[in-house]
């Protein structure tokens, strides 16, 4: 019975069932691929949506800000200027020089007729006379009455009256000596002279005019002006008076001579701020030993500003406009977004001066995101 049993039992063949089971292995296996692919590509696609919610920005160093050169009009006067006014009045009787004429300290200008102060200075040097002559004398008798007092012949009283006497009479003859020495050097004035080398620029005034010295708005007779050094004076817009102070140097240029240019020297500046006008008025000088240069002319002076230390230049388009004004946004060392006000200094269009605010070391970013916000986590492009 049990082998019938036996016979009647189907065995399959042995290597029929390797293959089934190399072909479950296999099911296996290409199961196991395909879910462990899947569990990949979902984590790959979160971490790329995680990535992609961190944007990527391009940063920036500051630069240190460069010089400029600041152009303004200017004026240009001789070194000295000299308006010669009279001294005593009279009649113009000769003059000698005439504008554009180079004159020498103490030369001739002219010489001014003075009858009346001529008359005064007679009149005093007889005055002196007289007084010089009873002055010799109240002397004689204050000797001898001094000798007739030694013997008991006259009182005291009346030897100290001749004493006083002769002194009176030495005081007159003094002041009369001072009137006469005041009056010679009023008539020194009748010649008008040069006060220092230079060329006259002004002749107000020809033969036989009526001089009246100290009349109110007098006009001067000559001008003469020093042209061996000129000064050119400049009003400096307030924001670059602290600059102009350590300029490396100036040139300036006049219409006479187009395509020229002179060099100037920084002397002095006014050392305050005119109110009227908010500038500083600064004075170079240039050298015009050669007379190129003339007095009154119109200059365009080019000054060569240094740049601030402290001053660093960055983009315009690293700016950021907030409510509370100006702001750069700079990626720290944790890579999270610092927000940073910041002061403008000069704007030249494609890059901005920042007066205060940032450091050198600091990553700036450029072309920040309108979205970004203080603490955001950034990553820099190219890291």
């Amino acid at each position: 019975m049990a082998e019938h049993d036996d016979l009647l039992r189907y065995q399959a063949p042995r290597r029929l069932k390797l293959y089934f089971g190399g072909a479950a292995l296999l099911f296996l296996l290409v199961l196991g691929v395909g879910i462990a692919s899947r569990v990949a590509a979902a984590h790959r696609l979160a971490e790329d949506a995680a990535a992609n919610t961190i944007p990527v920005v391009s940063v920036i160093s500051p630069a240190a800000a460069q010089g400029q050169t600041l152009v303004l009009p200017g004026t240009v006067k001789a070194l000295y200027e000299a308006p010669i006014y009279a001294q005593v009045s009279g009649y113009l009787q000769s003059w000698s020089t005439d504008i554009g004429t180079p004159v020498h300290a103490g030369q001739v200008l002219a010489t001014i007729a003075t009858p009346n102060l001529d008359q005064q200075l007679a009149q005093a040097q007889a005055n002196l006379a007289a007084a010089e002559a009873n002055a010799r004398f109240a002397a004689v008798s204050a000797h001898r009455w001094d000798a007739l007092r030694a013997q008991n012949t006259v009182s005291q009283q009346d030897t100290d009256q001749k004493d006083a006497d002769y002194q009176a009479a030495q005081g007159a003859a003094d002041a009369a000596r001072a009137a006469v020495a005041g009056l010679q050097a009023q008539e020194a004035f009748k010649r008008i002279v040069a006060p220092f080398d230079g060329i006259v620029t002004a002749r107000n005034t020809d033969i036989g005019a009526l001089i009246a010295a100290g009349a109110p708005g007098q006009t001067p007779l000559f001008v003469v002006d020093d042209e061996a050094r000129l000064r050119i004076y400049v009003s400096v817009p307030q924001s670059y008076a602290a600059q102009v102070r350590g300029c490396h140097g100036a040139s300036f240029t006049v219409p006479d001579y187009p395509g020229r240019s002179f060099p100037a020297t920084l002397v002095a500046t006014a050392g305050a701020i005119d109110p009227s006008s908010g500038t500083l008025l600064v004075q170079f000088q240039a050298d015009n030993a050669a007379g190129t240069l003339q007095p009154g002319d119109y200059a365009q002076v080019s000054i060569g500003l240094p740049a601030d230390a402290h001053v660093l230049s960055v983009p315009a388009s690293a700016l950021m406009f907030r409510d509370a004004g100006m702001a750069v946004a700079v990626v720290g060392a944790d890579g999270r977004v610092v927000i940073k006000p910041v002061t403008l200094g000069r704007d030249f269009g494609n890059t901005v001066e920042i007066a205060s605010g940032i450091g050198e070391g600091d990553r700036i970013i450029n072309n920040p995101p309108d979205a970004l916000a203080p603490g955001d986590q950034v990553t820099v492009a190219g890291q």
